[in-house]
């Protein structure tokens, strides 16, 4: 079996390919700019151009597509309207088309962004969305170029993203700036009033994967089973670090000024996944002690 995985650059795309190659399938990997470093044929692409994609899927023959590339900086979105559409809306379903014209299964990944966060309770895959600034919008686009794509079709919401690089084993994202604010002995202000279902790369791998191997089609929700805040999640990282719970304060979202609104509350149900794999899904708790050595370091 070989999966090509676009945006193996990424956090979670070097996952991808890192988890890939642990259970003997073979990856090969599309970057953006910088080339992750694994020993796997590796093209620079950029999604918007479909025909360098139907020249890749044609000379790998891959016998499924993972798509974890997107422009994700949510503020740049809202000032890069047109491009933000142009890589997360638009591309994806060209993507799709490709693929469904090869009878290659297309996986695309997308984020809790699409929703608009009034909810009180973790949304299902049937909730409706409503995104609230230009990143949830240009995603929402790209899943429905995706789903209107008539071929084997996967879409995976993920929520907060953060974890361990799969080629530099290096830590990335939230967590990683917690620990280095602690270690420094700095005060680290997260909010309150935002509730999220963090998803650790290497979890949102092994899942994706797992689907992959069951045949899922559809969307399906893959982050923890904890509904938390960032200062929540903070305290948890303190723990494990050993590091002065007293350095995190609590703040609000109104405290600092950003280009593009954030959702308040964004938690996702995980309960479709669970029921196709016959497992739960890990708690905030389980994800972090799977990487505590990160934060013994």
């Amino acid at each position: 079996m070989t999966i090509l995985v676009l945006g193996s650059g990424g956090l979670l795309g070097s996952t991808l390919v890192d988890r890939c190659l642990e259970r003997s399938i073979d990856a090969v990997g599309t970057y953006h700019s910088t080339a992750p470093a694994f020993d796997i044929p590796l093209e620079q692409h950029d999604v918007r151009e479909t025909d360098a994609f139907r020249t890749i899927l044609d000379g790998y023959q891959p016998d499924v597509v993972v798509n974890c590339a997107a422009m994700t900086d949510v503020d740049d979105c809202e000032s890069d309207r047109e491009a933000a559409f142009d890589v997360n809306g638009t591309a994806p379903g060209d993507l799709a088309s490709c693929c469904a014209a090869r009878d290659v299964p297309f996986a695309h990944v997308s984020t809790d962004y699409v929703f608009d966060g009034d909810a009180s309770e973790p949304y299902d895959e049937t909730a409706s969305t409503r995104p609230i600034q230009v990143y949830g919008d240009s995603k929402l686009a790209g899943e429905e170029a995706v789903r209107d794509v008539d071929g084997d079709i996967l879409v995976a919401r993920l929520s907060f993203v953060y974890g361990v690089r799969g080629d530099t084993n290096e830590l990335v994202g939230f967590p990683a700036w917690v620990q280095d604010t602690l270690a420094d002995g700095g005060d680290v202000p997260l909010f309150v009033d935002q509730h999220l279902t963090p998803t650790r790369a290497g979890q949102a791998a092994d899942t994706l994967l797992d689907l992959l191997e069951t045949g899922a089609e559809g969307v399906y929700h893959v982050a923890c089973r904890s509904c938390v805040t960032p200062y929540e999640f903070g305290h948890e990282i303190a723990r494990l670090q050993g590091a002065d719970e007293t350095l995190i304060e609590e703040s609000e979202q109104a405290d600092i000024s950003r280009d593009a609104d954030r959702p308040s509350y964004t938690c996702l149900d995980v309960t479709a996944v669970e029921e196709e794999l016959g497992r739960r899904q890990p708690t905030l708790e389980d994800d972090l002690r799977a990487i505590e050595e990160q934060f013994e370091s």
